[in-house]
């Protein structure tokens, strides 16, 4: 199989992440936190060490596992929650939008959808345009999920600190694939799962915290910490870490950073170079529309072939390619809805440093072949 859909998931890990899990889950995996025997203070010290590699790899303060990236959105969504206005874009996945409209049902607050300009960016003076009396705050996509467009995060962040607002960062497909630093951001969160760009583990999310931003817990249950009250303690991680953590994921997690801060800056240039040829070739077949126009991450193509459904387009690439593609609205409809594409939804191709450039070829190659049908 010719993989090119890891911005949903990264298939092929590293071997050190696949040992690092294997050998966890047969020898690591008590209860962190949760007793004083030599087992779980070993659980508990990988957890730490886990936090401290991801706090080093973006510059965070405070590191809060949960299950996913879309776990770690709504934590941070929901902990920020208070009477007033939010400013997101029209980029984000759902597993922004969701929560922010669940609020709005709530009556707790309204949220306003900032589009791209015309050369497909989100411009910050309209983010500042948005502001209202009440703001409190900022939550955008750093880059898009559909067509990865690259967002100024760091100019967004400059005027959340001139105006006093929260800043919040989902890094879904950015953190492993380009140079993510929250401190160079100026966001107070940033959101991210290492199953994508790290080739990390499924099941375990990081919310990263700038130190002193605030948060309130959106779980509750055991913590390990102040068994004797009933009212959930607010002390970040623990606070926002209820149940039993995923040890063998967080010491495959710490194997994953180790492996991406190994790479060689020409793997990266492999990527671009793979998903560069493949934009400049579809680029060049008359029935394929691109969607996607300046500051894009190479490794996302999205495009559509004209007179055939999306839906149809990945089948065929499926069944008689051998080739694996994301087609659909994934999972952010007012990108669709800018795009034009909310009704056909789109083909995706999202490439990793595994990919190649013959692969590429035999991809281009078989777009053309489907498009000539």
């Amino acid at each position: 199989m010719i993989y090119f859909d890891n911005a949903a998931t990264t298939m092929i890990k590293p071997t050190s992440v696949v040992k690092a899990s294997s050998y966890a889950l047969e020898n690591l995996c008590a209860n962190a936190g949760r007793g004083s025997h030599s087992a779980s203070v070993k659980a508990a010290q990988i957890l730490f060490e886990a936090r401290k590699a991801v706090e080093t790899l973006v510059g965070a303060d405070d590191v809060i596992f949960g299950l996913n990236c879309t776990d770690a959105l709504n934590t941070a969504i929901f902990g920020t929650a208070r009477h007033g206005h939010v400013i997101t874009t029209a980029y984000e996945h759902n597993s922004v939008l969701r929560p922010l409209r669940e609020l709005e049902k709530r009556g707790v607050i309204e949220f306003s959808v900032v589009p791209p300009d015309s050369n497909g960016i989100i411009n910050p003076r309209e983010i500042e345009r948005a502001i209202r009396p009440n703001t409190y705050l900022i939550a955008v996509n750093h880059i898009s999920n559909v067509i990865g467009t690259v967002q100024p995060v760091m100019q967004i962040g400059a005027l959340a600190k001139k105006h006093g607002l929260l800043y919040l960062v989902d890094g879904a497909q950015s953190v492993g694939y380009v140079d993510v630093n929250m401190k160079e951001i100026g966001c107070d969160y940033l959101c991210f799962s290492p199953h994508k760009g790290l080739h990390g583990p499924q099941g375990i999310g990081c919310l990263c915290v700038k130190c002193g931003a605030p948060l309130s817990p959106y779980r509750f249950g055991g913590t390990g910490t102040a068994s004797e009250s009933v009212d959930q303690p607010d002390d970040i991680p623990e606070g926002f870490e209820c149940g039993t953590l995923p040890v063998d994921r967080a010491y495959a997690l710490i194997a994953a950073v180790h492996h991406n801060n190994s790479l060689p800056l020409n793997v990266r240039r492999n990527v671009a170079a793979c998903g560069d040829f493949i934009r400049t070739e579809l680029s060049k077949i008359a029935d394929v529309t691109l969607y996607g126009k300046y500051n894009l991450l190479p490794s996302i193509i999205c495009f559509n072939i004209s007179g055939v459904d999306a839906a149809t387009v990945g089948d065929i690439l499926s069944d008689q390619y051998d080739v694996a593609v994301r087609c659909g609205l994934h999972c952010a409809p007012l990108c669709h809805e800018y795009l034009g594409t909310l009704k056909t939804g789109a083909v995706r191709a999202s490439l990793s440093y595994h990919n190649s450039m013959d692969e590429a070829e035999f991809f281009v190659k078989a777009v053309r072949e489907i498009a000539a049908k």
